[in-house]
This record gives C-alpha cells, sequence and structure tokens, in this order.
C-alpha cells in the first residue's frame, strides 16, 4: 500500500471472500497481487509438502478469479511473488512445490518465513520489464519457496535467478501487465524497484 501511495496511487485493498468480487473491477484503474502463503496443491495438480504454510482455500479461489477477470477485461496488473504463483496457475501453469527440492542451496530463495533474503536476477534484453527497470541486472528481495515450473498459456520468462529458477513473466497480447517473484516493495530505496510501482501508477492512467 505504501508502495502505491508512493507511486502517487489510492490503493483500495480487496478482501477475499467476497462472492461478487470480479464485480469491483469495473470501478477499478488497475490490480496488484500481493505475495502471502503458498497456493493449495490441488490447484495446480501438485503434491502436499512439509514446508507449505499459511494455504488459504478462500484466497485461492478469490485470487484465481479475479485475475482472470482483470485479464479479461485488460486491467493494468502487477503480481508479485505469490500473485505471480497464482498468474501462472490461473492461465494453466504449475509451480515447483518447494524449490530447494528442485534446484539445491547455492541460491537461497527464503531465509525464513519471519525474514526476507537478497539474490541476483537477470532480466531479459527488449524485455518490458528491463525497459521499466532500466538494468538488466540487479539484486532484490527473496522471500518465496514455491517457483513458477511449467508456464500458463501465452506467458514467458523473462528474468532467472542464477539457478535459473523463473523470476517474472509476462503475457503475450496483455495491454499491461508486470509479473515479479521478488518483493520490490521492500526496496522501495531503489530506483529500479521504485519504477515498477511508478509504470504501474501510470499504467492505470493510460487505460494500460
Amino acid at each position: 500500500m505504501d508502495a502505491v501511495r508512493g507511486a502517487g496511487g489510492l490503493p483500495l485493498l480487496l478482501p477475499p471472500g467476497d462472492e461478487a468480487a470480479e464485480e469491483i473491477l469495473g470501478h477499478l484503474d488497475g490490480v496488484v497481487f500481493t505475495g502471502g502463503g503458498d497456493i493449495h496443491p490441488r490447484r495446480f495438480g501438485g503434491d502436499h509438502h512439509p514446508h507449505h504454510y499459511s494455504i488459504c482455500d478462500e484466497r485461492d479461489e478469490c485470487e484465481l478469479r479475479l485475475i482472470r477477470a482483470a485479464l479479461e477485461a485488460e486491467l493494468p496488473t502487477f503480481t508479485i511473488c505469490r500473485g505471480t504463483q497464482v498468474l501462472n496457475v490461473a492461465l494453466g501453469g504449475d509451480l515447483h512445490g518447494h524449490l530447494p527440492d528442485v534446484v539445491g542451496d547455492d541460491v537461497a530463495h527464503r531465509e525464513s518465513r519471519d525474514r526476507h533474503i537478497l539474490h541476483r536476477v537477470v532480466v531479459a534484453p527488449g524485455s518490458r520489464l528491463a525497459e521499466v527497470l532500466g538494468t538488466r541486472d540487479l539484486e532484490v528481495a527473496s522471500w518465496h519457496h514455491q517457483a513458477v515450473h511449467r508456464l500458463g498459456e501465452g506467458l514467458r520468462a523473462v528474468a532467472w535467478a542464477d539457478d535459473a529458477t523463473v523470476e517474472a513473466l509476462e503475457l503475450e497480447g496483455a495491454p499491461w501487465l508486470l509479473a515479479v517473484q521478488w518483493h520490490p516493495e521492500l526496496q522501495l530505496d531503489q530506483g529500479p524497484q521504485r519504477r515498477l510501482f511508478a509504470a504501474f501508477v501510470e499504467g492505470t492512467r493510460k487505460g494500460g
């Protein structure tokens, strides 16, 4: 919320559980899907894992419906961490249920449930993300143990950690969408991270 305000936007919270949540989108200029607990593995055909935490079926259902509706309405959409995983699952992709099982520990993506960690990300040249950030090589605030695996329909990876974990997505044909696996709201002292929120707010004013 502070990051959106700082970029000149007016944030409104959408709590899960509203049966008509999609109708609210008609009153908004854009949507941010934030970080949070894990998506239930049944949403993407995955298996339960001992490290899964804070699963909320109500939030999963609400956000999956909302993100599909936002994309259909071509609302400017910005997804962060869990939000990027929701985007991928909503479009038919799946997730690595516990990243260390897949890529090991050479790159730490989460230190603990209470504290984020920093690691390097490299962004694809020519991507919208690289244009917004103004750089292709940066250190990001990471706080996740799940990650994108098989990409959903129309999505392409545009940033990676040094262990090849997908760190950002773009969607073919979407007028305005940014999707990052890290937490830019934790690094607002850095210009590239602030530019993500500034670009989002500017996008909402231009209608994409």
